[in-house]
């Protein structure tokens, strides 16, 4: 390894940096890279049988069990309450604080113009704010200091804009999906307990994990199983011959704003890509 790389995976919510990116964060993981996961609230709505309190406890829980699934640096949960996150000042500056203080190359969060949960798409548009300070901007937020080069951003894709969403670099995951579907695991609230109660199908969730693998896979394939979307950027940054065997991925949108990468300077923040290249 030439230079660490320091990765932050910047959610609305604890479990949403696993299913979006989990399985990109355990391939920098496992080559000796940094990567944090941050939730801008605390997740006090997902649930439909206990109290806020508690359930912010456990999904803290959850986060350090995920984390530990992943082999990650760090999951941090903020207090802003679930469904009350604002753009504001304040969290934009807390943002510019944390990609600081993480020293970010490369911030991967929501679209700012996603159309699905309000707090997903105002952590996107944090994100975005927060961009144009975090480096070469030391009166900005001067209590840590600047970045002396702004990271890039990558975008999740918000699945309610997927017409309008560019797959820009897709990563082959195969080789740590099980890592990634250990994570959700750990999210038992909302992989087990309230996605399936919101969608019908709580009296389908199993007891075994190997019948837990396969519903994870079968309820949130979208996050993880190859599409017809990801193709043109698995051809490009793996070649056709073996981006027709990949089965699973993560796709990613390169930010408008913020650092704009040449092919090269994506090869060189993420290395996973020259390795399978090598093989």
């Amino acid at each position: 390894m030439n230079k660490e790389i320091r990765v932050i995976v910047i959610g609305a919510h604890p479990d949403e940096p696993d299913i979006y990116a989990g399985g990109t964060a355990a391939l920098f993981a496992e080559m000796g890279h940094r990567v944090k996961f941050l939730s801008l609230t605390n997740g006090s709505c997902g649930h439909y049988a206990i109290s806020g309190t508690e359930l912010v406890e456990r999904r803290k829980t959850e986060a350090v069990n995920a984390a530990s699934k992943l082999g990650i640096d760090e999951y941090e949960v903020l207090d802003t309450p679930d469904g009350e996150l604002l753009p504001t000042i304040a969290v934009r500056n807390e943002v510019v604080r944390q990609i600081r203080r993480w020293r970010a190359d490369v911030v991967i969060t929501f679209h700012p113009e996603g159309g699905a949960h309000s707090d997903n798409r105002y952590a996107g548009k944090v994100v975005s704010d927060a961009a144009s300070f975090v480096a070469k901007t030391p009166n900005a937020v001067p209590d840590v200091p600047a970045l002396s080069q702004g990271p890039v951003v990558l975008l999740m894709p918000d699945y309610s804009m997927k017409r309008l969403y560019s797959a820009d670099i897709v990563l082959d995951i195969e080789s740590v999906l099980e890592k990634k579907l250990l994570a959700c695991d750990a999210h038992a609230t909302q992989f087990y307990e309230f996605t399936p109660w919101q969608a019908g199908f709580l009296d389908q969730v199993p007891e075994s994990w190997e019948d837990k693998r396969g519903f994870l896979l079968k309820h949130w394939a979208e996050f993880m199983v190859v599409s017809e979307e990801m193709k043109p950027a698995l051809n490009k940054w793996y070649g056709a011959e073996q981006a027709e065997s990949i089965r699973y991925a993560e796709p990613f949108e390169i930010a408008h704003y913020g650092r704009r990468p040449n092919d090269d300077e994506m090869k060189a923040l993420f290395p996973m890509l020259v390795r399978s290249a090598e093989r």
